[in-house]
């Protein structure tokens, strides 16, 4: 009984409000592991008494599992057991009142404009061939322009970037919209690789009968785009192209420095919020906490009375 409530509870999710795979992926985890817990102890979702969560919750916490875990664990048991309350298969919500044990507010890593413009450079003059270098500029400058996620940056239809856009519609999580400005460099970047990039099409167009890619960054593989996984190399490969500790440097330490820089520079969280695409601006604040501790260095190392 309470392992079938799981598929159509993914489905609901999935039809409802249009939830990421990824996403689904995580709740079929973490909902098959506090099933087979509770079938351990004879109990069932459709049986189960705030109680028995709770002592599934103590449960994870003996075994070592950090607070984010066990946070998100007892976030799908909650999300299920609306589900649940609002299909009629339960007259109760047990997990209602249960409160979770919080999560780690880890201060997201973050790049310095030195080392952005670092990053930029390494770009222009990295690549096996001019069309190489074309495509890594227009990638690096997109991404620190509009702070996309790296799934958005990669997966960007050519469409979007037709007709010398000023901002960029992107498609995020949810499949929710949003317009981002584009900076100068990054709309020369994007003009730049344009004329490469149709080139190269109608040319292969023509010798191999190759249909016209939909998307921004084309490639040979199954997605048809260029993948998260080679763009993560890439720059990787910049960051020691440019001097950059590759350790300090992903895809979202971009977003991160996107962010933080805007904050630096006096743009207020409202905004910020709106061009990452975050649906709670509680997700935003934590560049607050970025700030914060800048501020808090600067203080200790410029003010003539923090000086022995």
């Amino acid at each position: 009984m309470t392992a079938a409530w799981i598929s159509p509870f993914l489905e609901a999710q999935a039809a409802e409000l249009n939830a990421a795979e990824n996403t689904l992926l995580a709740y079929g985890r973490d909902l098959r592991d506090a099933c087979d817990w509770l079938a351990a102890r004879g109990i069932g979702f459709d049986t189960a008494t705030r109680a028995d969560l709770e002592a599934y919750l103590i449960a994870l916490d003996a075994e070592g599992l950090a607070r984010s875990t066990r946070a998100r664990r007892l976030s799908s048991i909650k999300q299920i057991y609306r589900f649940a309350y609002e299909d009629g298969l339960r007259t109760d919500n047990p997990a209602l009142q249960i409160k979770g044990p919080g999560r780690d507010k880890a201060l997201p890593k973050t790049l310095t404009m030195e080392e952005v413009d670092r990053l930029l450079a390494a770009a222009e003059t990295h690549g096996r061939s001019a069309g190489d270098r074309l495509r890594n500029t227009c990638l690096m400058q997109l991404l620190y322009a509009t702070g996309m996620r790296v799934s958005e940056l990669v997966g960007l239809p050519v469409s979007a970037a037709r007709g010398d856009p000023q901002v960029l519609l992107i498609r995020g999580k949810g499949g929710k919209e949003r317009m981002v400005p584009l900076s100068p460099p990054a709309r020369a970047a994007l003009a730049a690789w344009l004329v490469h990039r149709d080139e190269a099409e109608d040319l292969a167009r023509i010798e191999k009968g190759t249909a016209p890619s939909r998307f921004l960054f084309p490639s040979h593989g199954k997605a048809g785009h260029l993948t998260r996984v080679r763009f993560f190399t890439l720059i990787k490969e910049l960051a020691v192209t440019g001097g950059v500790s590759p350790e300090t440097v992903t895809p979202h330490t971009l977003r991160h420095a996107f962010a933080t820089h805007l904050l630096q520079n006096g743009a207020d969280l409202r905004s910020i919020q709106t061009l990452l695409g975050h649906a709670d601006i509680a997700t935003t604040e934590i560049y607050t906490h970025v700030l914060d501790e800048r501020l808090k260095a600067l203080v200790l190392e410029k003010h003539p009375l923090a000086k022995s």
